[in-house]
């Protein structure tokens, strides 16, 4: 069998495993990557990328509508579906080539095979064995599969993308981004949605973030089955419906959407010869460094269960390369104080600690700031869509420990008022900061 040395073996072409073998490359380690399919992961292929398209859409349909309402001589027209997935996927084709050139420009070797553990410093990919002192797990994960009657009857998110028209019904099982993100795109597309979830909205966000979020979805005629465990799936003549707990068979519809959630890919990697250690969750167990439970393997990105966010795949990628092989042998992702933005209808926004975090955490020391406020486009057109922001402080100087929101652009005005969390800012900062009006954003810095 042959056998090539390199400095590093990275499995997995995502987000996390292209920017640790990009920078390790630029570094001088000679680098091996393998990746069976298309570059750039999920966030390329099946999720950030495509899924924010699909948003840009829905929100293109939305501000038709806002014309007409104020004042322009327009009539809403459907969006030809068809065309637009064209666009969208040639776009996609476009960052798959850029990440191949990159790779080829730092002098990546590309594997297109799947590859399995020897041992700890050994891979095996369709009959060649690859060595290396250090070897990195980007695998990342795939959407959940429920084990109900009828399961098969849906599609996933990866679904989603392979369709080539928008489905007039459609019941999405989930409550998490996932799910209420594409419950947004295809009610403001035209689709009939109906939403079915187990706990509220957004669980792993500020409370108030979803309740004002099940708000706007209620508003938008969006239909919601709260405290609802769906049992299965069935098919009658042409049309699908749903068996919940509460008794009550729901449809039909068109199309079903399963987004219940992610697991890690681990299976195929014969982990078990090098003793790399899961946690209860099935994720890979790492510590602030990356490292797994063997010595010189890493996992990154989706899969070790950190924070599954493409910035976050990146940064623990760049990080983990300049401690391997740059002048930082120190050099680890802080994983506190992560802005992330959910892309509903409105999008919610959120860096730091929740309400309920902080309290738990602080107790009496916590203060909470509010603002709710009608954006002035919405105001023109008469819209009843408010824009909530909140923020939660710590001790006397009131330190600012969370920024929450959901408006329309808080995906857009969060970014910059992370820095100032991770900074350490104050709500004094904040109020001595001169506004910028007429914005949404000033709200941020007036908040009483």
């Amino acid at each position: 069998m042959a056998q090539t040395q390199s400095d590093l073996l990275v499995i997995g072409g995502g987000s996390a495993g292209l920017a640790l073998a990009i920078r390790a490359a630029r570094r001088g380690a000679k680098v091996t990557l393998f990746e069976p399919h298309q570059l750039g992961g999920t966030c390329v292929n099946r999720g950030c990328v495509p899924k924010k398209a699909m948003w840009l859409a829905a929100e293109l349909a939305r501000m038709q509508a806002l014309a007409v309402e104020i004042g322009f001589d327009s009539r809403p027209g459907a969006l030809d579906w068809a065309a637009f997935v064209r666009r969208r996927e040639a776009y996609v084709e476009r960052a798959r080539h850029a990440y191949a050139r990159r790779l080829e420009e730092h002098g990546v070797q590309m594997v297109a095979a799947n590859a399995r553990f020897v041992d700890a410093h050994t891979l095996e990919a369709d009959d060649v064995t690859y060595r290396a002192p250090h070897i990195a797990i980007a695998t990342g994960s795939r959407p959940r599969v429920l084990d109900l009657p009828g399961a098969q009857l849906g599609i996933d998110s990866d679904g989603f993308f392979k369709l080539r028209e928008c489905p007039r019904r459609v019941g999405i099982v989930g409550g998490g981004y996932i799910a209420v993100e594409l419950a947004g795109v295809l009610n403001a597309l035209g689709a009939k949605v109906e939403l079915f979830s187990r706990s509220r909205l957004l669980s792993h966000f500020d409370a108030d973030l979803g309740d004002a979020l099940c708000a706007a979805m209620d508003a938008q005629g969006i239909v919601q089955h709260g405290q609802c465990a769906v049992r299965g799936a069935l098919r009658e003549h042409d049309a699908l419906w749903l068996d919940c707990a509460d008794h009550a068979r729901h449809g039909p519809y068109d199309q079903v959407i399963w987004a219940v959630g992610r697991v890690p890919n681990v299976e195929s990697l014969n982990l078990d010869a090098v003793g790399v250690r899961l946690d209860s969750d099935g994720h890979i167990a790492t510590d602030a460094y990356e490292n797994t439970s063997a010595p010189g393997v890493y996992a990154l990105g989706d899969v070790n269960g950190k924070r599954a966010l493409t910035p976050v795949a990146v940064a623990a990628g760049r990080a983990l390369a300049e401690r391997l092989f740059g002048d930082d042998s120190d050099a680890h992702l802080d994983y506190s104080n992560i802005p992330s933005v959910v892309f509903s209808h409105p999008p919610v926004g959120s860096v730091g600690v929740s309400e309920a975090q902080a309290r738990a955490q602080y107790g009496e020391a916590v203060r909470v700031h509010r603002a709710t406020f009608m954006p002035m486009l919405e105001r023109l057109a008469d819209h009843e869509q408010p824009t909530r922001m909140k923020m939660v402080t710590l001790g006397e100087d009131e330190r600012i420990v969370g920024l929450h929101g959901i408006g329309s652009g808080m995906d857009e005005m969060l970014q910059g008022f992370a820095v100032a969390v991770r900074m350490g800012a104050t709500r004094g900062d904040l109020l001595r900061t001169v506004a910028i009006h007429p914005t949404s954003a000033e709200e941020f810095v007036l908040m009483p």
